[in-house]
């Protein structure tokens, strides 16, 4: 249900648009490569992601923390420190 004032009308819950300035809000779907699809509301139509909350290593638990090129251990011998157990 939309009630009308003048240019302004408003959407159920009181929200408040003028018209003709505001791109169309429908139902679409987020596609990721890993192949869960996600319901939802945008203004774009079928969205194509890479990566998405479940197949993303920080959500799912198995995020690595990787030491490249032993920097850990080129700040220990700069600055005379031992390594931690």
């Amino acid at each position: 249900m939309m009630a009308s004032y003048g240019r302004v009308k408003f959407k159920e819950g009181g929200i408040c648009v003028k018209e003709g300035i505001h791109p169309d809000y429908k139902q679409t779907t987020i596609t990721c490569a890993c192949g869960n699809v996600i319901e939802t509301g945008s203004t774009k139509e079928n969205i194509q992601v890479e990566i998405c909350s479940n197949c993303h290593p920080f959500f799912t638990g198995k995020q690595k923390l990787v030491d490249t090129g032993g920097r850990v251990e080129k700040f220990n011998r700069r600055f005379n420190r031992k390594p931690a157990n």
